[in-house]
């Protein structure tokens, strides 16, 4: 019992102390402003969060204007084949200086003829970009003749449906060069004058492994899913260093949706479906026009991607074993 009495008297002690202490009552001012800032700050997340989302459901069914791309200089880098060439001619037709470039010198030049034969502008360039040093001597050529460039477009990570299915080159520095490191030059070049003007767009083109693995092609795999965390970390980079004139699109390409005559089955056809490069290029540039932060080719399957982000690994994993393209040789 004494012992109890002595504890109480203790603690009273202690809490008569603390109240007459002449810092008390400032702590416990400072204490409560630091209550109400958090109050505040929580509100407000909770209402922008709120606002963002009803911004979203609007834009959904409302969609903001395409943007003119007239005058605007574009550099489209694998613009030889598929996607690139479809983006390129497609840009030229929207009133764009088209920059072309290309390790394959004759696809490039193709695409080039196919433009200015159409009443195009269009520059052609050569350039491996795997080596850092022809991605720097490529840049200052294109500045010296067009001067600054407001698009850059980088499709050549983007491999064809049947390339695929053969057996990948395993080649880790070539395939993180050519896929990833590439465009750290080439952002790296042309960056810094977006950002100065407060003006431009950087389209960053990623497969369908920037979301999930693909058998037998894990470097490739690996790559992609970096690509996807280059753009994010652009977008953050612009947010906060308050440059709101220069935009980014992450757009994820499924592979086996793009028809380019390869013969190949799909397991879920009748869902899936094919469309063109022609088609998928317009889609690319739609969400561009719009500056939309992250699109996809088909559109619709954007959402799939997002919802597996949020699921258990297990149920993703069943999602993921039932949408298999389950692609054969036809």
């Amino acid at each position: 019992m004494e012992f109890v009495l002595k504890i109480a008297t203790q603690l009273m002690g202690n809490t008569i102390g603390t109240v007459l202490n002449p810092m008390f009552p400032f702590k416990m001012l400072l204490r409560s402003y630091s209550l109400c800032i958090l109050i505040v700050d929580v509100m407000w997340v909770v209402v922008n969060t709120n606002y963002a989302i009803l911004q979203a459901v609007y834009g959904f069914f409302n969609p903001p204007p395409l943007k003119s791309l007239h005058s605007e200089t574009a550099l489209i880098i694998g613009s030889g084949r598929g996607v690139g060439r479809q983006i390129a001619i497609q840009l030229s037709e929207l009133g764009a200086i088209v920059l072309c470039v290309d390790k394959n010198v004759t696809n490039n030049e193709d695409t080039v003829k196919h433009i200015r034969s159409r009443g195009g502008k269009a520059f052609i360039y050569e350039c491996d970009i795997i080596r850092k040093e022809n991605v720097t001597e490529m840049s200052e050529q294109v500045k010296k003749d067009v001067g600054f460039v407001s698009m850059l477009f980088y499709c050549c990570g983007i491999p064809s449906p049947r390339s695929l299915m053969t057996q990948p080159s395993q080649d880790i520095h070539e395939t993180l060069d050519l896929t990833l490191t590439s465009y750290f030059w080439l952002i790296e070049n042309f960056m810094p004058e977006m950002k100065e003007r407060n003006h431009g767009h950087i389209v960053a083109l990623t497969s369908v492994a920037g979301l999930s693995y693909i058998k037998d092609q894990m470097p490739f795999s690996v790559a992609q899913f970096a690509v996807q965390g280059l753009a994010e970390s652009l977008m953050e980079h612009l947010r906060i260093n308050k440059t709101d004139g220069v935009y980014v699109t992450l757009t994820h390409i499924y592979p086996f949706i793009v028809d380019e005559n390869s013969d190949l089955r799909l397991r879920i056809s009748s869902y899936f479906g094919t469309i063109t490069p022609e088609k998928a290029a317009k889609s690319i540039l739609d969400s561009v026009r719009r500056n939309y932060l992250e699109a996809s080719v088909p559109k619709h399957l954007l959402y799939l991607g997002h919802i597996l982000r949020i699921l258990p690994r297990k149920a993703t994993v069943l999602i993921r074993d039932l949408l298999d393209t389950g692609v054969d040789f036809a």
